[in-house]
C-alpha cells in the first residue's frame, strides 16, 4: 500500500533533484507498507524508488553457506534511498570495460531495488538478475538502472543482489552433513529463489502483479535464469524468462566426477585444504575479505552444482526431459560476445592448411560441416565465432527450440549493433553490449565502456529494446508499435536482429544449431568432457556418431 505521495509542483521539482530538498521534505516521500514492513523510498520523474529493501537475514556468521533465511522484521519505517552495499567479490581487472566500481561491500548483502510508476497497481514485475560469472557484479550497477524501462513500459523493475564466488556457490562435505536435504553449493540460487518468494508476498504494495513476474539476465544472470526453469524449488515463482547471452554449460555434480569436472564437494574440500581450515567451523571463522583473496588466489570457480534437489539434472537433461518451467521465453545472442572475452578462445592457427587439418582431425566426420560455418578464408574470425556459438548462440536456439517444443511462446533474437567507440575498439556486438539498450542507460555505462553516442539511432534503439522487452514481461509477446513483427521462432526458426534498427528474419546461420547440438550429444554420450569449452582447434577427437543423447 503506497502511501505519502509528493503533493505540489514544488515538491515535485525538489523530487526531481532540480534543486536541494529543505529540512522536512523527506517526510513527504512515498511509504508503501508491505507484508515485509514499511519503506521509504523517493520520487523521481514520475517513479517511485526504493533501494536496498532486505529480502533475507544476513548469511553471516552460523549462516555463512546456509540457505537464506526470512529477513528479520523492523519497527517503523525504514529508508530505501540508497543501494544495499554489493556482495562480497574479488577486485575487477585493469582495463575491464565491465568494473564499474562498488561504493561498498559485505556478507550483509542480499537487498533489492524496486522501480514503479507512481500510483500503478498489478503491472508486470520484470526480476533482473545481473551477470558476473557468478562471482562479480551488484544490482547498483549502474547501467542496471531501472527508471527508464519502468517509466516507458510501465513495468515495476526489480533487482536483486545474490551471494556469489565461494560464499554463493561453495560445497563441502560438512556442509552438506549438516543440510536437511544432505546437500550444499547452491546458496546463490536459493538466493534468488528467496528473492523471488519475496516478490510474490510484498511486490503488490508496490503496485506490481505476482501473477504476471518475469524473471531476466545476462550472462550469468542468464545461466541463473535456466537454473531458475530448472529448480523445482523456482516453480510458480515467475510466469515468463529472459535470457541475454545465455551458457548451457556442463555443471559440476555433487558427489560424481561427469563431463571432465570434479565433484563439487570434493573441490571444496581441496579449498578448505588450501587455505588451511581443519573444518566448516575454521572457513566460517575466516575473514570475508581474506577468504575472497585466497578463494581466488586458490583458483576457485564453481557454476553451481547438480545436487538432485535444487538442481536435479543437469540443464541439457532437464530440458530435454521437458521437465523444466514451460514459461515463455525471450532469448538470444551477440555478434561479437567473444570479441570482448577472447580469453575464451584459442589462438588461430597460423595458417590455413594448418587449420584445416586441425578441424578434420578433431571433428571427422562433421569436419566439412563445420569448415562451412568457419572457415579458413578468415581464421581468425573463425575462431572466435566457434567460441561464441559453441556458448551462446547454441544455446539461445536450444532455449527457443526447446521451449517451442513445449508448448511455450518462444522469441529468438540477435543483437548485432555496433558505434564508433565499439568499432574502433574491435567491439561491434561484445559481449553485454544490449544491456544499456535494453535498459534506456546508454548515458550510464562503465567508466571503460565504449562510449555510447547520443544520437537519434542510438535512442531509437533502445527505445524499440525497451518496448519490446517490456511487452513480453506484459502479455508474453514482444510486440511493439510502429515497429517489425517479431514472431515466434516456431517451425520457421523466425527471429529478430538488432542492427541499426530491428530487422526480422527467419533461420539464423543454418546448419550452426545442428552442428552444435551433434557435438553436445557426443560428448554427452562420451561422459568425460564438457562440452563448450572444447571445440575447435582445441576439441579433442569426437566420439563416433550416437543413436541418442539421454
Amino acid at each position: 500500500m503506497k502511501t505519502g505521495l509528493f503533493a505540489n509542483a514544488a515538491l515535485a521539482v525538489i523530487l526531481a533533484g532540480l534543486v536541494a530538498a529543505p529540512a522536512g521534505a523527506l517526510a513527504q516521500q512515498p511509504i508503501v507498507r508491505a507484508p515485509a514492513g514499511a519503506v521509504q523510498g523517493r520520487v523521481q520523474d514520475g517513479l517511485e524508488i526504493f533501494k536496498g529493501i532486505p529480502y533475507a537475514a544476513p548469511p553471516v556468521g552460523e549462516g555463512r553457506w546456509k540457505p537464506p533465511a526470512p529477513a528479520p522484521a523492523w519497527s517503523g519505517v525504514r529508508d530505501a534511498a540508497a543501494f544495499g552495499p554489493g556482495c562480497f567479490q574479488p577486485p575487477p581487472r585493469p582495463g575491464n570495460i565491465y568494473a564499474d566500481p562498488l561504493e561498498a561491500m559485505s556478507e550483509d548483502c542480499l537487498s533489492l531495488n524496486i522501480w514503479t510508476p507512481v500510483e500503478t497497481r498489478k503491472a508486470p514485475v520484470l526480476v533482473w538478475i545481473h551477470g558476473g560469472s557468478l562471482i562479480s557484479g551488484a544490482s547498483s550497477e549502474s547501467m542496471y538502472d531501472g527508471a527508464a524501462m519502468a517509466r516507458r513500459g510501465g513495468i515495476v523493475v526489480v533487482s536483486i543482489n545474490y551471494r556469489l564466488g565461494v560464499f554463493g556457490y561453495l560445497a563441502h562435505p560438512e556442509l552438506s552433513a549438516e543440510s536437511a536435504d544432505h546437500v550444499s553449493g547452491n546458496y546463490g540460487l536459493l538466493d534468488q529463489i528467496a528473492a523471488l518468494k519475496w516478490v510474490q508476498k510484498n511486490i503488490a504494495a508496490f503496485g506490481g502483479d505476482p501473477a504476471n513476474v518475469t524473471v531476466a539476465g545476462e550472462s550469468a544472470g542468464a545461466l541463473s535464469v535456466m537454473y531458475l526453469m530448472a529448480s523445482p524449488q523456482a516453480r510458480g515463482l515467475f510466469n515468463k524468462a529472459i535470457a541475454q547471452s545465455a551458457y548451457m554449460i556442463s555443471t559440476p555434480e555433487l558427489r560424481e566426477a561427469r563431463f571432465g569436472h570434479v565433484p563439487a564437494e570434493t573441490a571444496g574440500a581441496a579449498l578448505a585444504t588450501k587455505l588451511g581450515a581443519k573444518d566448516l567451523a575454521a572457513l566460517r571463522a575466516m575473514d570475508a575479505k581474506t577468504l575472497t583473496s585466497a578463494a581466488l588466489m586458490a583458483g576457485f570457480q564453481t557454476f553451481g552444482a547438480v545436487d538432485g534437489k535444487v538442481l536435479p539434472r543437469q540443464l541439457v537433461e532437464t530440458f530435454d526431459r521437458g521437465e523444466q518451467a514451460k514459461v515463455p521465453i525471450l532469448a538470444g545472442f551477440n555478434s561479437g560476445e567473444i570479441r570482448s572475452l577472447r580469453i575464451l578462445a584459442p589462438p588461430p592457427p597460423a595458417d590455413a592448411a594448418t587449420y584445416e587439418a586441425e578441424i578434420h582431425k578433431r571433428y571427422g566426420d562433421l569436419a566439412e560441416d563445420f569448415l562451412k560455418l568457419y572457415p579458413s578464408t578468415d581464421i581468425a574470425e573463425s575462431v572466435l565465432l566457434t567460441t561464441r556459438d559453441a556458448l551462446y548462440g547454441w544455446t539461445a536456439e536450444r532455449l527457443v527450440a526447446t521451449q517451442t517444443a513445449a508448448g511455450a511462446p518462444s522469441y529468438f533474437y540477435l543483437f548485432d549493433h555496433g558505434y564508433p567507440a565499439a568499432e574502433a575498439a574491435g567491439l561491434h556486438g561484445f559481449h553485454a553490449s544490449e544491456i544499456p539498450y535494453v535498459f534506456g542507460t546508454t548515458d550510464k555505462t562503465p567508466p571503460a565502456w565504449p562510449k555510447i553516442p547520443d544520437t537519434p539511432v542510438e535512442a531509437g534503439l533502445s527505445i524499440a529494446m525497451i518496448d519490446y522487452w517490456t511487452a513480453f514481461a506484459r502479455s508474453g509477446a514482444p510486440k511493439a508499435a510502429g515497429r517489425p513483427d517479431w514472431k515466434p521462432y516456431g517451425a520457421a526458426r523466425a527471429y529478430m536482429a538488432f542492427t541499426e534498427a530491428p530487422s526480422p528474419g527467419v533461420r539464423l546461420r543454418p546448419g550452426m544449431y545442428e552442428l552444435n547440438e551433434a557435438v553436445v550429444c557426443r560428448r554427452r554420450a562420451q561422459g568425460d568432457l564438457s562440452w563448450n569449452w572444447n571445440v575447435g582447434v582445441v576439441s579433442p577427437p569426437l566420439p563416433a556418431p550416437v543413436s541418442q543423447c539421454r
